[in-house]
Formats: C-alpha cells, structure tokens, sequence
C-alpha cells in the first residue's frame, strides 16, 4: 500500500530516553516497563518486549529511541503505556530502533 507524506505526517514519531527500566512479570511474554524522557512532552511510561536481545536491563538506561507518541493510552496489565517505544522483529526478538548520535529529548522525526 502507498501511502501520502500527509499520511505519514500524521504519525508523530519523537526522541527519548529511557531514564528507568523495570521487570514486567505481568506481562504475557517476557517484557519490561520503561520511563522514557520525551523532553517537552514529560515522561512518558510504556512497555516493551525486549527482554530476548536486552537480558541486562540496566543496559537499557540512557538509550535513546524512537516512540510514537500520538497513540491513545493503551491498558497493558496493570500498566497504562502512553507511548509505543518502536522496534525491529527479528529472530531473537525486537531490537529498538535508536539513534546513532545524540539528539535533544522530543524532537520530531520528519
């Protein structure tokens, strides 16, 4: 499907750092629940199931990712995520889609 670049406006993808990573065992599959710092936006809660190709949570803090932020709230368990942290499905499960150099907190991808 083609879609316009109006079309592709209309989803509002920013940067943001994860500054907090916690254990979801909540969840269906093995997932985590994030804190991700959107700059003028706040701080945003969302969750994510990355625990296959990021065991270590701790590396996770500091990262910079891409969210769409122009999502309704979406009940998840017990956790209300208000962003949806981006990724790739690979095999070994979603890998994050990052930034390869630092970039202010809330900027707009375009």
């Amino acid at each position: 499907m083609t879609i316009t670049y109006d079309d592709f406006t209309k989803v509002d993808l920013r940067v943001g750092t994860i500054v907090e990573v916690e254990d979801f065992p909540e969840a269906r599959k093995p997932a985590y629940k994030l804190k991700i710092d959107l700059g003028e936006l706040g701080i945003k809660k969302s969750t994510a199931q990355i625990k296959g190709p990021y065991p270590n949570k701790d590396e996770l803090v500091g990262k910079q990712v891409v969210c769409v932020v122009n999502f309704p709230p979406k009940q998840i368990g017990p956790v209300i995520s208000e962003v949806l942290t981006t990724g790739f499905d690979t095999d070994g499960g979603v890998v994050l889609t990052t930034v390869d150099k630092k970039v202010e907190n809330g900027k707009r991808l375009y």
